[in-house]
């Protein structure tokens, strides 16, 4: 039986730690991180086709034209955007993928790809995440009071999440999250091929009789 790959996509605020918890998953269990294509230049060490795929503005503003993309943004001057080809090609290898990407971008990706997984992690509470925002040292006060407003509006997206991860206890939360994505391969959807596999060798017995 044949078993498509899942894509997780995972969102949170900013301090909810969805970096190291999407590092944890992948040294721990074998999840492919999605590559997003950019137009911005190749730093020092960065590899095309590793940490992103590279493309001048045209190549992308046509990938864009073509539908080429599940979802895309511009930032500073550059875009960057996550290619439909590699996500689907990963996933009909049976590859589970990983995509990290904020709100608008991820229920986007719902639309493209309905089957999609959306994760949101959270820390336990707020005071927690302007601690943690805090506790960066990287930060000033105005970032800092701009990143909670921001986190004021992301809320609205909370509700369209398949599934709220609270990122309390770092273990526990890759934990959960490795959890949701195995479980979503036992899904009735993603069984229908066995299911009908058993219905159709249950009848040729019973004929058999």
């Amino acid at each position: 039986m044949s078993d498509k790959g899942v894509l997780t996509v995972i969102s949170g605020f900013s301090g909810a730690g969805k970096g190291t918890v999407v590092k944890q998953l992948l040294d721990k269990y074998d999840y492919v991180l999605s590559i997003s294509a950019t137009t911005r230049s190749p730093r020092e060490g960065e590899q095309d086709g590793r940490e992103y795929f590279f493309k001048t503005k045209e190549e992308f503003e046509r990938m864009i034209a073509e539908h080429q993309l599940i979802e895309y943004a511009r930032y500073v001057g550059n875009y960057y955007g996550t290619p439909k080809e590699y996500v689907v090609q990963q996933l009909e290898q049976g590859k589970d993928v990983i995509l990290e990407i904020e709100m608008q971008g991820a229920l986007h990706v719902r639309e493209i790809l309905p089957e999609a997984n959306l994760i949101f992690l959270t820390p336990p509470a707020v005071d927690v995440l302007e601690n943690r925002l805090r506790g960066r040292g990287t930060e000033t006060e105005e970032v800092i009071r701009n990143r909670m407003a921001r986190a004021k509006e992301e809320c609205s997206y909370m509700e369209q999440y398949d599934y709220i991860v609270v990122n309390d206890d770092l273990d526990t939360c890759v934990n959960e999250v490795h959890g949701i994505i195995t479980s979503e391969h036992l899904k009735m959807r993603r069984r229908l091929e066995f299911v009908t596999n058993i219905r159709e060798d249950l009848q040729g017995l019973m004929k058999g009789e």
